[in-house]
């Protein structure tokens, strides 16, 4: 039956915007050993219920050369990593129109450059390499053009199209994002790769490395289309597409819309224990919760990364058993008891996720993951995963808060849970 549910904190919804983006284009050049990139993006937009005059988007240490609406110029300005361009005339509310922008620059984040390695490839910050908005709740499709040396392989998000050679020898990698995704799970990875590549129940697993074999990659990744059997199975909701893994010069873990991203040292690191797969694992899960399914805003951060560490944990349990799961929760449950020690235990769901601190996180990441299992233990096995799935799928391609998550619980016990969610998330009074 379904429960009622009224509560009594703020859920922090996510912030209307003045318009919507629907699409973006864009086409990269690199110069690898100086770190720079040069691009053309062109965004279709569609205004809000208002007319719109001006386009507000985040562009990082991008420089912007120019702004272009049918050809026409517009004015623009750029500062503090905003850029505000004004349309040639005011969009009617509802209405469509394109915006096209040529910029520059080297940034210092976001896009990762390992010159040593001929490699470059993305970190989480979107607008570091293309104009645009990085809200969570923002979705939006995406085509996306790499122009790289013949010898470099490239892997990207969506779909690969046809690549096409240029007149100066170069290779045109393409792909198409075809389901609208938030642009912080947008990206790439491009360099002298070993590729791999494994069937796995009509979808193909695809593997890159610099520094391994193709052997050694089927050997790393081996796991790979368990977790995705699981999580589907889990989510009630089928992987969509196939699934790409490479293994990067640096990076702690990165997930994006069908391709994850991980360190060479992680790859040597499972290599030599393969049972330290939850980093593998936790991206995987972030193809359901994190990507299919987002938080609508960073104070609701905990419906991400919280359900990403304690699918990781579901994942291993299933995988290498209790004790493993077991593992996982003690280290959660002693994490937690650090911060109330220090007097860094928090609320899951707050409002100021600006500069979050590593005592933040941890509140995001680990005591998330905790009140998931403590949850679990309250409703017991049937009930807890009933509602899971019924809240994964009813918000699958959503943003979402908090409070969706608190009502498919509800729904599936058949009884209001307001006090442990008083407790464990909008509060930080439960008993460990």
């Amino acid at each position: 039956m379904a429960v009622s549910m009224a509560l009594a904190v703020p859920v922090f919804a996510a912030q209307t915007r003045a318009f919507d983006v629907l699409h973006y284009a864009a086409t990269l050049d690199f110069d690898i050993p100086a770190g720079e990139v040069r691009g053309e993006a062109t965004l279709r937009f569609r205004a809000g219920e208002t007319p719109l005059s001006q386009l507000s988007l985040d562009s990082g240490e991008l420089v912007i050369d120019s702004a272009t609406q049918n050809g026409v110029p517009l004015a623009f300005e750029h500062a503090e990593g905003k850029l505000s361009i004004t349309l040639s005339e005011p969009l009617r509310a509802g209405g469509e129109s394109r915006v096209t922008l040529r910029y520059h620059g080297k940034p210092a984040y976001g896009l990762e450059f390992a010159a040593e390695r001929n490699e470059v490839y993305t970190i989480f910050s979107t607008s570091q390499w293309m104009p645009s908005v990085d809200a969570p709740d923002e979705r939006a499709t995406l085509e996306l053009a790499l122009r790289l040396p013949k010898h470099l392989q490239a892997t990207a998000v969506g779909e690969a199209l046809p690549s096409r050679r240029l007149e100066d020898g170069r290779i045109e990698h393409r792909w198409h994002l075809r389901a609208p995704m938030p642009g912080y799970v947008y990206g790439f990875a491009a360099g002298p790769y070993q590729h791999a590549v494994q069937a796995h129940g009509g979808k193909q697993l695809h593997y890159y490395a610099v520094d391994r074999s193709p052997a050694e990659l089927r050997e790393v990744f081996a796991a790979s289309g368990d977790m995705l059997d699981f999580f589907a199975d889990r989510a009630g909701l089928t992987y969509e597409g196939d699934y790409h893994q490479a293994l990067v010069a640096r990076t702690i873990g990165q997930e994006m819309a069908g391709l994850s991203l991980m360190s060479e040292a992680y790859g040597k690191r499972v290599l030599d224990d393969p049972t330290q797969l939850g980093l593998m694992a936790h991206e995987a899960a972030h193809q359901w919760w994190g990507n299919r399914v987002t938080c609508a805003g960073w104070e609701h951060f905990w419906l991400n990364e919280g359900f990403a560490n304690f699918m990781t944990a579901a994942w291993l349990q299933h995988a290498q058993g209790e004790a493993a799961y077991q593992q996982m929760v003690t280290g959660w449950r002693t994490r937690v008891l650090a911060l109330r020690e220090k007097g860094a235990d928090r609320a899951l769901v707050f409002p100021d996720w600006n500069k979050p601190t590593a005592d933040d996180r941890a509140v995001v990441y680990q005591k998330g993951a905790l009140v998931l299992h403590l949850l679990r233990q309250e409703l017991g096995e049937e009930v807890f995963w009933r509602g899971l799935r019924a809240y994964t799928q009813a918000h699958d391609g959503r943003s979402v808060v908090t409070a969706d998550f608190q009502q498919a619980m509800e729904t599936a016990a058949g009884r209001s849970l307001q006090p442990f969610f008083d407790d464990w998330v909008y509060g930080a009074a439960g008993r460990l």
